[in-house]
């Protein structure tokens, strides 16, 4: 394959380099490495990156929003509000759906998805063939990865247990769950146990919704970490929302924030989704509905953000852009210094990366595949500021997305 040379790029230290990349990789950075290339792409100065992860979207439910009733806006008033839709969703519907959110999200930089999959008793395995099916057709723009999720709860939605096993026979890679929607304590504690007994009989990673709530009692985190600890499942675990660790007491916290950090385990947080379901009971100082993320951060664990829902009973916005997603979440943790800032690029870059266990370096760097995305500002900073989508956008090495952007001043 013809070498392909990204000229006088700025890198995310702010180096200027030229980048060579041949086949799916990077085979040199640095200057004047470029001259000898088949093909130049002028960068001007540009900011490369490696392109987003999103490892944390519901690909089956997007872009639903105007077929649903008006609910009270919460979780619950959500989930119902999505379970007539659910008994109607065809294959083909639920595969065009996705496939409009992959593109979107692939033509503002981001190439990797890991998508929750409703498998219950009222869709059945419908929206997991979909997305499924999306995926294939979207194999050379982007990679997505399937995670089933038992919505409805396993012990609340009987049969549930058996489907989740079926979904991992059909194509479904990670094991996820739900365990505070269950009704008791011992119920969420048997949630937990079911997800990670069918990890380990699939050798699969576990990703969970866990305490995604304002109540500061519910603590289905512990278990997980227990379970993650007792089964050994240690850097193979994903909690996602963890809402309820904002409200409960700070002993409780720092326990669970240091046996993330021990164990291994990675938290997702979805700010643009948590902003606007949690806290809807509260007067006067309403809460945000995110975890403790600069805690967390601090004590070394992977914090990752995710777009998590476009358009459906729980979100009405979003377009599946990584960009916006990270300056949402960086308003909503206080994420205002350089470093900071830094960090909110690793939370849709290096972070979700880890989590997925790549078999390949990532990044830019020689011997990194080349999914990268390539933007005219020349510093994250101005990136997140500015919020234009990226110029170029390169998966496996090829170009799968442009973008010009025309402004023009009149007086």
């Amino acid at each position: 394959m013809a070498r392909l040379a990204i000229m006088d790029a700025t890198l995310q230290d702010g180096s200027r380099a030229d980048v060579i990349i041949e086949d799916e990789h990077i085979v040199e950075v640095g200057l004047g490495a470029g001259r000898s290339a088949d093909d130049r792409i002028d960068a001007a100065g540009g900011l490369l990156l490696p392109a987003y992860i999103d490892t944390h979207v519901h690909l089956d439910k997007v872009l639903i929003r105007d077929q649903l009733a008006e609910h009270d806006g919460t979780l619950a008033g959500a989930i119902g509000a999505i379970h007539a839709a659910k008994r109607a969703y065809t294959v083909q519907d639920v595969r065009r759906r996705a496939r409009a959110v992959i593109e979107a999200s692939v033509l503002t930089g981001t190439t990797r998805l890991r998508s929750h999959v409703d498998v219950d008793t009222i869709g059945g395995l419908v929206p997991l063939d979909g997305v499924l099916t999306a995926a294939q057709d979207c194999a050379g723009i982007a990679e997505v990865q399937v995670i089933a999720f038992p919505q409805e709860g396993l012990l609340r939605d009987p049969g549930a247990a058996e489907l989740m096993a079926e979904a991992m026979e059909r194509g479904a890679t990670i094991v996820g769950g739900m365990p505070h929607w269950e009704a008791t304590e011992d119920e969420q504690r048997e949630h937990v146990r079911i997800c990670f007994e069918l990890a380990a009989r699939y050798d699969a990673d576990v990703d969970m919704h866990v305490d995604e709530t304002d109540d500061g009692s519910v603590r289905t985190l512990a278990m997980v970490l227990d379970e993650t600890e007792r089964c050994g499942w240690q850097h193979r675990v994903t909690v996602g929302h963890v809402c309820a660790l904002s409200a409960a007491d700070d002993e409780y916290a720092d326990r669970v924030v240091a046996d993330c950090a021990r164990l291994g385990v990675t938290v997702v947080s979805n700010p643009v989704t948590n902003l606007v379901l949690q806290g809807r009971g509260d007067r006067g100082l309403v809460r945000r509905g995110t975890t403790r993320i600069s805690e967390l951060l601090a004590a070394g664990v992977g914090v990752a953000f995710g777009q998590d829902c476009v358009q459906d009973g729980f979100y009405p916005y979003g377009r599946g852009d990584m960009l916006e997603v990270a300056l949402v979440s960086a308003h909503a943790a206080h994420l205002t210094t350089v470093r900071e800032q830094q960090q909110a690029l690793a939370a849709v870059t290096t972070t979700p990366a880890a989590a997925w266990h790549l078999g390949w370096r990532y990044g830019v760097a020689a011997e990194a595949r080349a999914d990268l995305q390539l933007f005219a500002a020349a510093s994250w900073p101005e990136v997140m500021r500015l919020q234009d989508p990226p110029r170029q956008v390169w998966f496996r090495g090829r170009t799968v997305a442009r973008t010009t952007v025309t402004r023009e001043l009149l007086r």
